[in-house]
């Protein structure tokens, strides 16, 4: 009978034990799907090595969801798709981006969306799309792998051009260089004490200059007085210049006006009197030229005066 008893009081032991698992595991179930997940999609074309399934989703360092599932594109092999659920209400915007970020030094990936600014709208899936689509950025890694590989083609692109520059003409002409170089340098060696001569003449002559440059800093009051007179005597035969200006414009204004009010009188001048001007100048040169005439007679008959001009002697027959 005790015996009975005690396997009846296991049996519902275990019948409560089961059924409080069970209610336990429903109510945890529970308060976990309590949180409710939109599906999203991003699309990637650099390796998402690190990156596995439940890898989480960030939003500016908040973890926002998980990641669902991580194939290739079957629309394009060059992608990688990535599906993630993100809770609900998070602020997933048009300009938001996805970005692959390593986790301290575990090497874990984890997916980080930034951006997305106040004013943007919500991203909406487009059509022909089964999720919204978030844009994604290069990760950090891909960036320097990026730019240190065009840095290795950029070395390796000028070392080229190295090579084919300096090829064996030019490196003769290098090395000849380099030899005028140390003939030069030999030469100076052999001249130092010219070379110290010549730079020590030179401090003389910038003492020397100094020395000008004080004098003239000195001198500089009295230049500048003796200019600035000299400008005020400019100035001053200026102002005599333009009144004489003024003067010979004021003649030329008189002069204009009487030639106005005479201009009858000197047309009548013109028509009358140069032509009698002209006649009486034409009969004194014919008078001129008679009293020469007369001149010369006298000078060889001074008596034709008084007694008259001697007959002529007669001809030969008259």
């Amino acid at each position: 009978m005790e015996t009975r008893v005690r396997f009846i009081a296991v049996g519902l032991f275990v019948i409560f034990l089961g059924a409080a698992s069970v209610a336990a595991f429903l109510w945890l179930t529970r308060g976990i799907e309590r949180v409710t997940y939109d599906r999203y999609r991003a699309f990637f074309r650099e390796s998402v090595s690190g990156l596995g399934p439940d890898a989480p989703v960030k939003y500016r360092g908040v973890q926002v969801g998980r990641v669902k599932e991580i194939v290739l594109n079957p629309k394009n092999v060059e992608e990688v798709r990535l599906t993630l659920d993100i809770a609900r209400g998070t602020p997933v915007k048009t300009d938001t981006v996805a970005t692959l970020k390593v986790q301290g030094l575990t090497g874990l990936a984890f997916l980080d969306l930034s951006g997305g600014s106040q004013g943007s709208p919500i991203l909406r899936a487009k059509a022909g799309e089964t999720y919204p689509v978030i844009p994604t950025a290069p990760s950090l890694l891909a960036r320097l792998d990026t730019d240190v590989t065009k840095l290795i083609t950029g070395a390796s692109g000028f070392a080229e051009d190295a090579r084919a520059l300096i090829d064996e003409e030019n490196r003769a002409e290098l090395k000849q260089i380099l030899h005028d170089l140390a003939e030069l340098t030999r030469t100076l060696a052999r001249r130092s004490e010219i070379v110290d001569r010549g730079v020590q003449d030179g401090a003389k002559a910038l003492e020397n200059i100094a020395r000008i440059t004080g004098t003239l800093d000195a001198q500089a009051p009295v230049l500048l007085g003796n200019l600035n007179r000299g400008t005020a005597a400019l100035e001053g035969t200026a102002g005599e210049v333009s009144e004489a200006g003024r003067e010979v414009a004021r003649a030329g204004r008189e002069l204009a006006s009487m030639v106005k009010e005479n201009r009858q009188n000197i047309e009548r001048f013109t028509r009358q009197g140069l032509p009698e001007y002209g006649a009486l100048a034409a009969e004194l040169r014919q008078l001129a030229v008679q009293l020469q005439r007369l001149e010369r007679q006298l000078e060889r008959e001074p008596n034709s005066v008084v007694l008259g001009r001697y007959p002529e002697p007669p001809g030969p027959g008259e």
